[in-house]
């Protein structure tokens, strides 16, 4: 198993191996916890299982919630093409597919989705810091490799372009679900077209493939251990979806999937 690693991954000091430990236990752990019917709060699970009196004073609209979500990732992402002005090749490209995941979130919330609902305060703060020491870490690890051995298999242009079928699918599935609703139609609709028609969360498993066209590029455990994590978050949340658009649509396909075809 270890020279399958050094094979594949970089040496990792021990901060970043307890770090990557903590990325997956805590995302898993979220998780868990939608499966369990404990739901970040946040879309169409705001005030679901927890106390109404909960109200909008601790609450953000959507659209400011998720910009504050995203925007200190990409300021991270961004700021660290000054930090660290001359890493090789590999670290630009780690670098800029981190700064434009999150540069696209941003555009998607200015231009793109409808929002019905709100953020509560404490997912939001929750969200934000994840998604903010994940990138910071991811960055952190992929400084600490410079000048380190190469990996015997190089996975950076697969992983480049893998990158790019997450982001695309995430983005035309997203373009999908803004299309369901007028501009101030708040109701819920069961989204059709794409892989709608095999899953109800498509563009949760783009955003698993870019995640992972991340790690494949950057080649370190925390890159790996953010994907891990994510996709384990991303696993629970769409399994809870399904239940919840069962629970609110008669009619709803019994063969639609979470998240994988024809699978899960």
């Amino acid at each position: 198993m270890e020279s399958v690693l050094t094979r594949l991954f970089f040496p990792a000091p021990l901060l970043i191996k307890a770090m990557s430990l903590v990325c997956v236990v805590s995302l898993g752990n979220v998780g868990l916890s939608e499966i369990r019917g404990k739901h970040m709060q946040y879309s169409k699970f705001l005030n679901i299982g927890e106390k109404k009196s909960n109200k909008k004073q601790n609450q953000f609209s959507s659209r400011t919630g998720m910009l504050i979500a995203y925007t200190p990732s990409f300021l991270a992402g961004a700021i660290s093409f000054g930090l660290f002005p001359n890493e090789d090749l590999r670290f630009l490209f780690v670098k800029s597919t981190l700064t434009f995941h999150f540069f696209k979130r941003i555009l998607e919330v200015l231009f793109i989705h409808r929002y019905s609902g709100g953020v509560d305060v404490e997912s939001l703060i929750s969200i934000t810091l994840s998604y903010f020491t994940s990138s910071v870490f991811v960055i952190y690890a992929q400084h600490l490799a410079e000048g380190l051995p190469e990996p015997a298999v190089d996975l950076k242009y697969p992983g480049i372009v893998l990158f790019m079928i997450g982001i695309i699918g995430n983005f035309y599935h997203h373009c999908l679900l803004s299309k369901l609703r007028s501009k101030n139609d708040k109701e819920y609709k069961v989204p059709k077209g794409g892989l709608f028609d095999l899953v109800i969360c498509p563009h949760y498993l783009f955003e698993i493939l870019g995640l992972l066209g991340i790690s494949l590029t950057a080649q370190t455990f925390y890159a790996f251990s953010f994907f891990i994590g994510s996709t384990l978050y991303l696993m629970g949340r769409s399994y809870a979806t399904r239940r919840w658009y069962l629970s609110q649509f008669k009619d709803f396909p019994q063969d639609v999937k979470a998240l994988i075809p024809y699978v899960f």
